[in-house]
C-alpha cells in the first residue's frame, strides 16, 4: 500500500512541504500499526544505504547540507538498525509526546484506536522540538 507522507523539503530557501509517496508492506488499522509499518520501511531503507557503495558528494548536495549547518559524508558507524528496537523507541516517543500524527487534517491520538487508511491517504508526522537553555 502506498500512502502520501508530508515532508518538509530540506535545503530549500522557502519552507515548503510536499507530499512524498511512502510504501507500507501491510495495511495498518491502528495508529500503532501505522507507526510500526512506517518504522519498518525506514529501517529497511536505512540498512540498505549502509550496504550501498559510497558515492561522492555533488556540489548541489554540499550546498544543501551547508544550508542546514552540517555536511555529512556517510554513515556514522555502519551498524544496521534493529526494527524491533526502533519500533519500541518510536512508540515510546509518541507516548512521551515528542511527535504527533495527522491523517488528513485529523490528529490521531490513540495508539490502539481504529483508523481508516486508504491508498494515497495523506499522513503527517510532526516532530515537536524541545527548546534547551538556561532557566535563570
Amino acid at each position: 500500500m502506498t500512502i502520501s507522507v508530508n515532508v518538509k523539503q530540506l535545503g530549500k530557501k522557502r519552507n515548503r512541504i510536499s507530499d512524498m509517496p511512502f510504501f507500507l508492506e501491510n495495511k495498518p488499522h491502528t495508529l500503532r500499526e501505522l507507526i510500526t509499518e512506517s518504522v519498518r520501511t525506514c529501517v529497511i531503507a536505512y540498512n540498505g544505504r549502509i550496504n550501498a557503495e559510497a558515492v561522492p558528494l555533488t556540489d548541489e548536495a554540499i550546498t544543501a547540507m551547508s544550508e542546514l549547518g552540517k555536511i555529512a559524508f556517510g554513515m556514522s558507524d555502519g551498524v544496521p538498525a534493529d526494527i524491533a528496537k526502533a519500533t519500541d523507541d518510536a512508540i515510546l516517543a509518541f507516548d512521551d509526546g515528542l511527535y504527533r500524527v495527522f491523517l488528513g487534517e485529523d490528529e490521531l491520538t490513540e495508539l490502539d484506536g481504529s483508523i481508516e487508511l486508504n491508498e494515497n491517504s495523506s499522513v503527517t508526522f510532526i516532530r515537536l522540538v524541545m527548546l534547551a537553555g538556561r532557566m535563570w
